[in-house]
This record gives C-alpha cells, structure tokens and sequence, in this order.
C-alpha cells in the first residue's frame, strides 16, 4: 500500500523487533476472530471478544470468551447471542460490548445478557472504553464519530472529520485517546488514501487535537496509554507502536497483519490477532 511506504517521512521507527525479543509471555490460541482483550480487573480475567464472520453481519455468530490472567481458557463460550462483538469496557459492574449498530450489556457476576443499547445513526461501532466517572464511549469508524453511554443512554459525544474513521479509544485522565484508521477508506478492503495517527478529546470541551510527531503514519486499532507512554496497534501490518509526549511513534514489536484492540493491566498489554485466532500477553519494561 502506497501510503505505508510514504508514513515513513513521518515517523522515526526503531528497528522492529519480534514479539519474543519484545518481552512475550504466552498466547492462547482458539479464537475466532479475536477483536478485543479488555482486562476484568476485579474478576482476575481477560474477556475477549471473537466477531465470527463478517465484522459487519448481524448472523448472531458472535461471542465472548473468558482467559485467566496467565493465558488459560477458563470459559471458550462465555456470553453467546451477540452478532460481530468488537471493542469492549466495563462500568458500575456490567460488561459493554460494541456490536454493530448496538451496544450489548452483560452482568459481570453472571455472565448474563441483560440488556441491548440501539444507537441512533450509528454504522460501524468499534472500539470502547469508560472514563473515571463510569460513562462509557465507543468509536463509529464509519461515520467519524464517537458516542457516549450513561447508564442505558447514549449520545453523540463528538462527531468531526479530524477523528478520521476513529477506532480505538481510551480513556486517559481528562482527554479520550483516539486511535484513527485513516481518511479515505475503502470500505471494500478498508484500505485508506491517507494513513491515521493519534488524536486527542478533551472531555470537557470535546475538541478534537492530533497528537504532535503522531499523524498519518499507520491505519491504526487498538489503544492505550501505560503512564506517559501510549501503545497502539497498526493492523494492516500488525505493528505495535509506543509513542511518548514530544517524540514520535517507534514499532515496538511486530506480529502478522491483524492486530486489533488491545488491552493493559498497567504491566502487560494484551494483543487480539484476528488473523491468527490468538491472544498474545506482552511485558512491558
């Protein structure tokens, strides 16, 4: 793809290392699909979400499994119903899971679909995650927007054309970390005319601001930040990037193309293969 071999202008890319020599653990293998690995901090889990076909058919294929903190199955068919389950986040004990057009709720203690968010206008919901005070947000990619759910209402949070098909989300003190895919895309391929990079919104104000030294060097995924470091994931190429405040992204470690929504425990990040049907666990220095 012509504008991976262009991003390179605008970053300042370590030597890219195996996912071994970058201080890999375990991977759990035996998903299907795998899109996200969000951390059940208070239940010692890893929940991960496995879409099961097309990422954009309601076929009610979708799932959720269960992995203990050290990369074992505990429950293969954890949350059954769902259709193409993507990003997820957790508030006020309940478990939500970006389907579609829907947001899908599960009790944490039981497992138990409880309930279904509609989101209006929304077109292709992604990634999600939830701030301090409990509201949850989750990206729609196709339609540069990100809503925002308070208890079982969601709303508009922001909608501009700098998020640039946004799909990964974190919350990071008083700003929501973006992880943009691109503008452009190609919905056939989901290639781009231009790659993303890193943005920021302030919650207060919703302003959208690229992050400095971090635009259009990757179609970008999954996001977190780790201290004043932020990793996020390239799936196209299945690169992992750190990127610091004042500097410029570094690949950090490099799998096969596929890597989605990855997840943290503040020591270790958790990256989804959708290709592979892999979980993989990745120590942080």
């Amino acid at each position: 793809m012509k504008h991976l071999v262009a991003s390179t202008a605008f970053i300042a890319i370590a030597a890219v290392v195996s996912a071994a020599q970058a201080g890999e653990l375990w991977r759990s293998t035996g998903f299907e699909q795998p899109e996200s690995a969000l951390v059940d901090a208070a239940h010692n889990r890893i929940v991960v979400s496995n879409i099961v076909g097309n990422p954009g058919a309601a076929d009610g294929n979708g799932y959720l499994s269960l992995l203990s903190m050290d990369g074992k199955v505990i429950t293969r068919h954890w949350v059954e119903g769902m259709d193409a389950p993507k990003g997820l986040a957790i508030s006020g004990g309940k478990l939500y899971a970006a389907d579609i057009t829907k947001v899908r709720v599960v009790d944490l203690a039981s497992g138990r679909l409880v309930e279904t968010i509609d989101v209006p206008g929304a077109v292709f919901l992604n990634d999600m995650t939830q701030d301090s005070a409990g509201k949850v947000y989750v990206s729609d990619m196709l339609a540069d927007a990100i809503y925002r759910i308070e208890g079982d209402r969601p709303e508009l949070f922001v909608k501009d054309a700098l998020l640039a098909s946004p799909n990964g989300v974190f919350a990071d003190g008083d700003r929501l970390i973006v992880a943009s895919w691109g503008k452009g895309i190609n919905k056939a391929d989901f290639s781009t005319a231009e790659p993303g990079g890193l943005l920021s919104v302030d919650f207060a104000t919703r302003k959208v601001s690229p992050l400095p030294g971090a635009q259009q060097f990757a179609d970008l995924d999954g996001v977190v930040a780790i201290g004043g470091t932020i990793f996020a994931t390239a799936y196209m190429t299945g690169t992992l990037y750190s990127y610091k405040a004042g500097g410029a992204p570094e690949a950090v470690a490099q799998f096969k193309p596929g890597s989605a929504d990855i997840g943290t425990d503040g020591k270790h990040i958790f990256v989804p293969l959708m290709g592979e049907g892999e979980i993989v666990a990745i120590k942080i220095d």
